[in-house]
């Protein structure tokens, strides 16, 4: 992997991309949501643990489901034909055997030390969800991500069982151009990076 993609493609996902705020009526196909799945399992993640847990909310009835959860801001996703649910499995570690097969002990880390769950889960779950919207952008989709809701109600509805808990809530559909605000002032390098 020594080149770099062209210049296209590095506006599609990232320079002219937007977080988007309305919608198109343009479905997005359950081909369309699987395709997007089977980008982002290739992200890397720590010991390919792979913790997320996705919930793609696509009916009117589930989205009635989620609407309670949401704040009163964020019930414009409900206009999105998906809604994705990032979750992170609690028992991840469980599946390190068949996912990390070359140090299937690795599991061992974690069950000796339940306080590395939680962290590990949260933070690779969330390098997912960011996979998430880079591959919908890559499939010419827009993504909203958006972090206003309950995220205990979100789990009672969805993630019913308690080993997963939300991460964050991601928008997918066709963006309504119109809906997207101005690009808002992004942090300088001196201002947020340095080199040592």
């Amino acid at each position: 992997m020594t080149s770099k993609i062209d210049q296209a493609a590095i506006d599609r996902l990232f320079l002219e991309a937007r977080s988007q705020n309305g919608w198109t009526d343009q479905p997005v196909t359950e081909a369309e949501i699987r395709a997007l799945y089977d980008l982002v399992k290739y992200g890397p993640t720590s010991a390919n643990t792979q913790p997320a847990r996705f919930v793609f909310v696509t009916s009117p009835e589930a989205k009635e489901r989620l609407r309670p959860a949401l704040s009163q801001g964020n019930l414009k996703a409900l206009a999105a034909p998906v809604i994705a649910i990032i979750g992170y499995d609690l028992a991840f570690h469980d599946k390190i055997p068949e996912v990390f097969p070359h140090n299937p002990g690795f599991r061992d880390i974690f069950v000796n030390n339940p306080a590395a769950i939680e962290p590990h889960a949260f933070r690779n779950s969330s390098l997912q969800g960011a996979y998430l919207i880079l591959a919908a952008r890559a499939l010419g989709l827009d993504v909203g991500p958006m972090s206003g809701f309950d995220a205990a109600k979100v789990d009672a509805e969805f993630f019913p069982s308690g080993t997963v808990k939300t991460n964050f809530i991601a928008a997918i559909g066709h963006g309504d151009a119109s809906k997207v605000m101005p690009r808002l002032p992004r942090l300088a390098f001196a201002d947020a990076a340095q080199i040592v």
